[in-house]
């Protein structure tokens, strides 16, 4: 097998049933590293006091819990409190010491992850590692301006960083300092469960959603509830398209956003749906008419629910984040619509423009899931992310043979 042998430590901030595309990256890219052979252990903060939930806006105290995950073992560390987004988390350097003591090949670090960053910096030898970069700290300009020194002290440690876009590189003066370093790998999903026909519990969600938009067009919202993913954006262009709104998802802004609702007087055209099961979500994607990603800024790297929408065969609505891949993700006349970041009228256009000009649908909807498949399918990326481990350790593939005491390396190995 490709990774038969390989030893993968993954750094990860949460864990599923932990919401969020970084969350959902971990877990995919771990399990599907495992069925092609690899090692696979993750390590990252306990979201909740038992484990369970998808919220991870719990700030409080939480034990430390081990499970497996299918072949992926994973450990839920136990922190004191979570401060200015830093999970404090005191067994960390014992922990990832122990792990590492137990033979690691590749630590692949997956970032924003402040806690974690500061464990690696304080590793004296470390084995190759990885990191994807999945943003730049954006909003928080003295955190992460006083941060700096330490990504820049472990990038420099670093075999390779991966972006999910060559879109995103260009923006990151990061990932600019370092771009020898630098490949792109683009973050993908088991495709099966948005490509097959729809599960009993999806078939059901989806007549529900159908029911619901009550015979017009249907829009969906996929994210936390957070400044960057455009929701005010798109409570506004709601006044100026037919249909109705449901917004999957929780985040610090759900009151204020209800409250515009309110004030727009879109109340009634708008459903909160709050967190929704994958099957559940699965069926709103197949009712949906089109999905809206009115993201507004670079914090909004990729966008995996751009994905499951392509997938599913649903039209997305982006934005034009300048230096994001968002709009790379989906593409223009392709697999949806593009429209200016924070623009609500141009999103209410594009949303017409889909419901009014004849044959638009269908056709970005045979685009986004021929999309789906060639770019974003979960096997490819493990594979790639194979490949990608086997430069970074110099090695002409990560199936070479071990003999009794040591590892066989090609020159410029470790």
């Amino acid at each position: 097998m490709k990774g038969a042998g390989l030893r993968v430590l993954h750094l990860g901030k949460f864990y599923p049933p932990a919401s969020g595309g970084m969350e959902a990256h971990v877990r995919t890219l771990a399990r599907a590293q495992a069925s092609l052979g690899a090692q696979v252990e993750v390590l990252c903060a306990n979201h909740s006091v038992d484990g369970t939930g998808t919220s991870h806006e719990f700030h409080g105290r939480s034990p430390t819990r081990e499970e497996w995950d299918g072949p992926v073992r994973v450990v839920r560390l136990g922190r004191l409190a979570s401060v200015a987004r830093m999970d404090v988390m005191p067994s960390l350097p014992f922990v990832l010491r122990r792990a590492l003591a137990r033979g690691v090949d590749v630590v692949h670090l997956h970032v924003p992850n402040p806690s974690m960053v500061l464990a690696l910096d304080a590793v004296p030898r470390l084995p190759a590692v990885v990191v994807t970069h999945q943003s730049d700290i954006i909003r928080q300009k003295v955190a992460g301006a006083l941060f700096r020194p330490f990504e820049w002290m472990l990038y420099s440690r670093a075999a390779r960083l991966l972006a999910t876009s060559d879109a995103y590189v260009r923006g990151s003066s990061l990932l600019s300092t370092f771009k020898s370093k630098v490949r792109v790998l683009p973050l993908g999903i088991e495709l099966e469960s948005y490509l097959r026909p729809p599960s009993a519990e999806a078939r059901e969600a989806q007549a529900r959603w159908t029911a619901e938009a009550a015979g017009g067009p249907l829009w969906l919202m996929v994210g936390r509830l957070v400044y960057y993913k455009g929701l005010f954006t798109a409570l506004e262009a709601l006044v100026h398209a037919p249909g109705r709104l449901v917004i999957v998802g929780e985040g610090p802004l759900a009151d204020e956003g209800r409250a515009r609702a309110r004030a727009l007087g879109i109340e009634d055209r708008v459903t909160w749906a709050g967190y929704l099961s994958p099957e559940a979500l699965a069926g709103a994607y197949r009712a949906a008419t089109a999905l809206w990603f009115p993201s507004n800024a670079r914090s909004e790297a990729y966008g995996l629910s751009q994905v499951e929408a392509l997938a599913s065969g649903l039209p997305v609505l982006n934005t034009a984040v300048p230096d994001s891949g968002v709009a790379w993700v989906s593409l223009h006349e392709r697999t949806g619509l593009t429209v200016p970041v924070g623009d609500a009228r141009a999103l209410a256009a594009a949303a017409r423009r889909l419901v009014e000009e004849p044959g638009l649908r269908e056709r970005l909807s045979r685009g986004a899931q021929e999309r789906a498949r060639a770019e974003f399918a979960h096997d490819v990326m493990a594979s790639r992310s194979l490949e990608l481990y086997a430069e970074a350790l110099g090695r002409q593939s990560v199936t070479e043979e071990r003999s009794d005491a040591s590892v066989r390396h090609v020159a410029g190995g470790r």
